[in-house]
């Protein structure tokens, strides 16, 4: 195998995952066998998904899959801590998801990793992890992650086969989240609102674009807000637009 290849076991490989994970009926979220079979595909001591609500501080869906030792319940009030520390958390969050496949030592030796409080009170025993990132709306971070207890670099093999699949992932993701939506009946405007705030657009900045009353646009809120089962415009953007509609 040459340095930038994967092997026709790995695309065999690669494509049973997919598929494993498209007939999943075992009812998580995202499907659970996608990570089994992704934690086949790359040695590693630990693999996961998460997707984190900045503005919330929370983990929306959390799953982990251990091949050595219990790391134990995440330390979250020690990650928002030190999250700072981290350049990938840095990068991470500004880039709703576009980030090549990257892992910790791009960013930092071994040693760096260790010295930090970041690493003390959140990664530990993990120095190096592997991140392969799915697009997401603005506030979000949403990525499987593949995690060593050692300094050992993944491969280019590691990185090729995930960069080959993270567009397969993004499509698995948001096919099951169409599963599992239930539907929901908004009203034209209540719909054109919800789009402006997916946009950014602020309460006054929809009140002129749609000339109308600020006191109607949050009215307009409150019903979709009550329709949804939600109380926060992240999490009502979240469910009814579960990737951006744009720039993706």
């Amino acid at each position: 195998m040459s340095r930038h290849s994967v092997t026709a076991r790995d695309l065999r490989t690669m494509l049973d995952v997919l598929d494993e994970a498209r007939h999943d009926d075992e009812g998580e979220f995202p499907p659970r066998s996608l990570l089994r079979g992704l934690g086949r595909l790359i040695p590693c001591d630990a693999a996961g998904f998460d997707e984190t609500d900045i503005p919330t501080r929370r983990y929306v869906h959390l799953q982990e899959e251990l091949y050595t030792g219990d790391y134990g319940d995440p330390h979250v009030e020690a990650y928002w801590r030190w999250r700072h520390q981290h350049p990938h958390c840095r990068l991470a969050e500004q880039s709703c998801g576009r980030l090549p496949v990257t892992q910790n030592l791009d960013y930092q030796s071994a040693r760096e990793i260790r010295n930090q409080a970041f690493y003390s009170e959140y990664l530990k025993p993990v120095v190096n992890t592997l991140f392969v990132m799915l697009p997401s709306a603005p506030g979000r971070i949403r990525s499987y992650n593949f995690s060593l207890e050692s300094s050992r670099r993944f491969s280019d093999r590691d990185r090729l086969v995930l960069e080959l699949l993270r567009p397969h992932l993004y499509a698995v993701y948001r096919e099951a989240a169409l599963r599992r939506q239930a539907p929901v009946r908004l009203t034209v405007r209540e719909l054109d609102v919800m789009r402006a705030v997916a946009d950014g657009l602020s309460t006054d900045a929809i009140a002129r674009q749609f000339v109308v009353a600020p006191s109607t646009v949050r009215k307009h809120l409150e019903n979709t807000f009550r329709k949804l089962g939600v109380s926060s415009r992240t999490a009502a953007v979240a469910r009814l637009f579960p990737e951006p509609e744009a720039g993706t």
